[in-house]
């Protein structure tokens, strides 16, 4: 099943995951399919991972994280049930090549690599303005 909808209602993005503010880093899904997501955030200056001006490492790492979720909120959306809270159950790795800053709109495509009983293993990689800024590959878990 494959889905084009972009949208960048705040509640409806946030319905889709387990984080509340202050702690929410996605605020848009642009595509969605069975293996595949896109989603984008804003950085605002108020943001807690934001530190004189500059989007922090940890800050990417989760918002990639809260990409998956994206996804996985959004399978359950179209099941017609509750988004399920998860967790970050390993990195495998993390390359960050630049870090944005206030104003900065981030891009990231997930893909999932496999999936079973729960556990994904995703590869996710961040651009700002088609410029790549952070690759990673973890496996998330569905509490």
């Amino acid at each position: 099943m494959e889905t084009n909808l972009p949208n960048s209602d705040r509640d409806f993005v946030e319905s889709l995951i387990p984080q509340r503010f202050p702690f929410v880093m996605v605020d848009e899904v642009s595509d969605y399919s069975e293996n595949h997501v896109v989603s984008g955030f804003t950085i605002k200056e108020d943001n807690i991972f934001v530190s004189e001006g500059i989007f922090q490492a940890s800050g990417l790492i989760e918002h990639q994280a809260q990409t998956v979720a994206l996804h996985t909120g959004y399978k359950y959306f179209l099941l017609g049930k509750e988004s399920p809270t998860g967790y970050i159950g390993a990195i495998k790795s993390v390359e960050v090549e630049n870090l944005p800053k206030v104003g900065d709109q981030l891009i990231s495509e997930a893909t999932i690599l496999n999936e079973m009983m729960g556990v994904t293993l995703v590869e996710i990689v961040t651009k700002i303005n088609e410029t790549v800024i952070a690759k990673s590959q973890m496996k998330t878990v569905v509490k």
